[in-house]
This record gives structure tokens, sequence and C-alpha cells, in this order.
């Protein structure tokens, strides 16, 4: 079925939409130019909160997610084929022996919460 692809994709497309601003942060602390030795000015580099407070200034919020939509297509493919990779090799895995659990659902033999006090 589609479900769990769809579940991957669904979850690593929504963790880039929440983190998407603290990774534009991020480059532009990293994009900062490194002062050589030759430098004869002084070049003072900038925080994650001065980075921030420019791009709030310069862009706005919309600066923030500048770039997301091909960020999120990517995190969805990628998430759900890796959903669908785990799910993959866990069911071969058990239907091989090679792990405990039931071929026959998901919580075994016992069923959910078997071991629960």
């Amino acid at each position: 079925t589609l479900a769990i692809p769809m579940a991957g994709g669904c979850a690593g497309a929504t963790a880039w939409a929440l983190t998407f601003p603290m990774d534009c942060v991020r480059a532009g602390v990293q994009g900062q130019p490194i002062p050589s030795s030759q430098s004869t000015g002084q070049l003072k580099k900038q925080g994650a909160l001065e980075i921030l407070k420019h791009l709030l200034e310069s862009k706005g919020f919309t600066g923030l997610y500048a770039g997301v939509a091909p960020s999120i297509a990517r995190a969805f493919l990628v998430s759900g084929s890796r959903f669908s990779a785990y799910e993959g090799a866990l069911w071969l895995c058990r239907q091989s022996g090679l792990t405990s659990g039931a071929k026959s659902g998901p919580y075994g033999e016992e069923g959910p919460g078997a071991y629960d006090d």
C-alpha cells in the first residue's frame, strides 16, 4: 500500500518545513567570509542571532523560507523511500526468522501491551 511511503514523506516534509528557517540561518553563518592573515581590515563574524535579525530586516519573514519548495519535495521523496526500505527490510527479517516478531502482525503473537505491567 501507499500508506508507509506517504507517512514517511509527510513526516519528512513536515520536519523540513518546521526547521527550514534554522537551516537558512545556518547557511548565513557558514557563508561568512573567513578573514585571511593578509587582510588589513577587521572582519566581524556575526552569530546566528545577528544573521536572523539581518534576514528578517532585509527580506522579512518570507526570506526565511526562500527556496523551501525543492527542499520539501526532496524531503518527501527521501523520507518516503527510507520508511519503505525500513519496513521492507523489517518484513524480510521477520519472514526469515532473523528477528523476533510474528509474521502475522506488527505486535507479534502476543499482541499489543502483552508485556505491560
